[in-house]
């Protein structure tokens, strides 16, 4: 499973930050699932939240940036891209990682990658954070918002 070698980090205290959700809507059982994890996360750091949904993971980049320039601390990007029959998943992958990344990058802000590029509709429940999935990437993406908000405001 991909999800060995990942940190175990520290659930900090995240009172004084402002994190939006931005959340797809595609694959409504895996991206309700990733939302549940994170915001259950977030509840339990403390963080200030906004949740904001989104058609899918293509508008991800453009949602999370007005976010961050409207003062939000950091982002969780949230969204479900699952291999189809044509090259439209490589399109819309690219797109949202390549978005959040320059998002990122454009800002000076954390941006927590919850975006789920899977071969099946499986691979997506298995990291959906649900009952009986083997990982919760959208609590994950939620803490490395958190961890990476925190390392930059140190600085």
């Amino acid at each position: 499973m991909s999800g060995a070698g990942s940190p175990q980090l520290e659930l900090l205290d995240a009172s004084h930050l402002k994190i939006t959700v931005v959340a797809g809507l595609w694959h409504t059982d895996i991206a309700e699932g990733l939302l549940a994890g994170a915001l259950a996360l977030l509840e339990r750091s403390g963080a200030q939240v906004t949740v904001l949904r989104v058609p899918g993971s293509f508008e991800l980049p453009v949602v999370a940036k007005q976010a961050l320039l409207a003062g939000a601390d950091a982002v969780v990007a949230l969204g479900v891209i699952v291999r189809g029959g044509t090259p439209h998943f490589e399109y819309v992958s690219s797109a949202a990682t390549d978005g959040l990344t320059q998002v990122a990058l454009e800002t000076g802000k954390a941006v927590g990658f919850g975006v789920l590029t899977v071969d099946t509709e499986q691979q997506g429940l298995d990291r959906a954070g649900l009952e009986g999935s083997s990982e919760d990437k959208g609590a994950e993406a939620a803490e490395a918002a958190i961890h990476t908000a925190l390392v930059l405001h140190s600085l």
